[in-house]
């Protein structure tokens, strides 16, 4: 059973005194930053001198140092930065002034489970993984409420790596929604395997599917577009507010029926079959392996040639003319 804890589980005193190093400002940075620092923790965000996030952290009120000074200070340094970039950033301009005692941390697990990262020995080593976007981070806590959050602990030099994972937790919102506790392999693992094989890349594939096929059949695009994506936010909503059974119980009797008939013939033994072969991807390292390879090629591989075929797909045109439509969407990228 996966321990959950509350806000009544943490004590903000395990930060008092310390000084807490928000490495980059992007969605999660921002949203880190400045829910600490309204939670009353001493909070500073480090950036290069060229970064062009510098300006709009200090409009908010943020101390902005460069990565080595903000390094230098602090007793806490979270790193939420880009993957790919993370190991090089710690090792040449973190890990030299970390302090014996000093608490790494990390919003996910990858660049530590996959040995990218080798932290010292005598230092904390914890993640605090909020299950949600930045900017819902943050706009949960100016609501008053929070994201759930995972936390976990890699390295526990001082004995404290728990309680200063649940008051960091608790600082930025997610002790109002529940905070659960796992391991750093487990939130990797699942965390990729999950944005790889049902989120992103699966919930993305199997629109594009239907989408062609209907088109194909001789539909028009627009119809195909809203019958296979427009409305996949009404039903993973139903979903989120109340499970497979809300959502069941909100749609017609012949939807529930299709549901019923239709799904397995489309998510069939073959395709969790699919789903096991790139978990194991994941397990072994050989995704991250070719995802640190791909960058390191300057993402000519496969990133950039994909990113801009996809890019040039008819539902994407179909799909910007029919947003044009829609009150409050048609501005939203």
């Amino acid at each position: 059973m996966v321990e959950k804890y509350y806000d009544k589980d943490c004590n903000l005193d395990n930060l008092v005194g310390k000084k807490v190093a928000i490495i980059g400002f992007g969605s999660q940075g921002h949203a880190h930053a400045l829910n600490l620092m309204e939670s009353g923790i001493d909070v500073v965000v480090g950036l290069s001198k060229n970064s062009t996030s510098r300006a709009q952290a200090e409009e908010f009120g943020l101390t902005v140092l460069t990565v080595e000074e903000a390094a230098k200070q602090a007793n806490i340094v979270m790193m939420l930065v880009p993957d790919e970039v993370s190991a090089d950033l710690y090792n040449e301009k973190v890990a030299p002034y970390l302090e014996k005692g000093d608490t790494l941390m990390y919003a996910h697990g990858f660049n530590i489970h996959y040995n990218l990262v080798i932290p010292k020995e005598d230092l904390d080593v914890i993640m605090v993984a909020p299950k949600g976007p930045g900017h819902t981070v943050r706009s949960e806590y100016e609501r008053g409420f929070g994201v759930p959050s995972l936390i976990a602990i890699y390295q526990d030099a001082t004995g404290n790596a728990k309680e200063t994972a649940l008051a960091y937790a608790s600082a930025i919102g997610a002790g109002r929604a529940g905070i659960l506790e796992t391991t750093f392999q487990e939130e990797t693992e699942t965390d990729l395997f999950g944005e790889q094989a049902v989120l992103c890349g699966g919930v993305t594939a199997l629109m594009k599917a239907g989408f062609e096929v209907l088109v194909e059949a001789g539909y028009e695009p627009e119809m195909a577009y809203f019958e296979c994506i427009h409305e996949m936010k009404l039903i993973i909503d139903m979903v989120v507010e109340g499970g497979f059974a809300n959502m069941r119980n909100s749609i017609s009797n012949t939807a529930e029926y299709g549901d019923y008939t239709a799904g397995p013939r489309v998510i069939t033994e073959d395709v969790k079959e699919n789903m096991r072969e790139i978990l194991a991807d994941v397990q072994t390292g050989k995704f991250a392996s070719e995802f640190i390879q791909e960058f390191s090629a300057g993402k000519k591989i496969r990133f950039l040639t994909t990113r801009q075929k996809e890019a040039e797909h008819q539902l994407e045109t179909v799909g910007e003319d029919l947003r044009g439509m829609m009150q409050g969407l048609s501005n939203k990228k």
